[in-house]
C-alpha cells in the first residue's frame, strides 16, 4: 500500500522503484536521508545565494527565465498575482495530502479505493463510520 512503502526500509527490506531493482534499489535509510540532504541542500544553497551566472534574483522567489519558461505574467502585476496563486495552490495541495494520510490511517486503504467504496455505498461508507464506530483510536 502506498502509505506504508517508506516503512519497508525501516523493517530491513528494500524499496524497488517501479518494481525494478535496476532503477533505484533503496536499502538504507541513511543513504536515502543523505541523498535528500544533498539534493534539497543543493537547491536551497542555489536559492539562498541570490544569483545565477552572476545575475541576481529575488531570494524568496527565484523566478527568471529558467523558472518561467512559458512567460506567464506579461506584466509585473500579473506575475505577482500568479506567484500568490502558486503559493495558495501549494498550500491547498499540502492540506489535501494531509487528508489522504489521515484517511489512509483511518481506513487502511488509499484515496481511490475509499472513493470507490463511498460511491458504491455513500450512506454507510463515510467519515462517520470511522469516527463514531471505530473500536480503536483513529490516529
Amino acid at each position: 500500500v502506498w502509505f506504508k512503502a517508506g516503512a519497508l526500509v525501516l523493517n530491513d527490506k528494500s524499496i524497488d522503484y517501479l518494481g525494478s531493482p535496476q532503477l533505484i534499489h533503496a536499502q538504507s535509510i541513511i543513504a536515502i536521508a543523505a541523498a535528500q540532504v544533498l539534493l534539497m541542500g543543493g537547491a536551497e544553497a542555489y536559492r539562498s545565494s541570490g544569483e545565477f551566472n552572476g545575475v541576481p534574483f529575488d531570494k524568496t522567489y527565484p523566478g527568471g527565465e529558467y523558472l518561467n519558461p512559458l512567460k506567464f505574467g506579461k506584466t509585473e502585476e500579473e506575475l505577482a498575482e500568479l506567484k500568490v496563486k502558486e503559493i495558495k495552490n501549494g498550500r491547498l495541495a499540502m492540506v489535501s495530502m494531509l487528508g489522504f494520510y489521515i484517511q489512509a490511517a483511518a481506513t487502511g486503504a488509499g484515496p481511490l479505493q475509499n472513493l470507490i467504496d463511498h460511491r458504491a455505498d455513500a450512506p454507510n461508507e463515510n467519515i462517520f463510520k470511522y469516527v463514531f464506530s471505530s473500536p480503536e483510536a483513529v490516529l
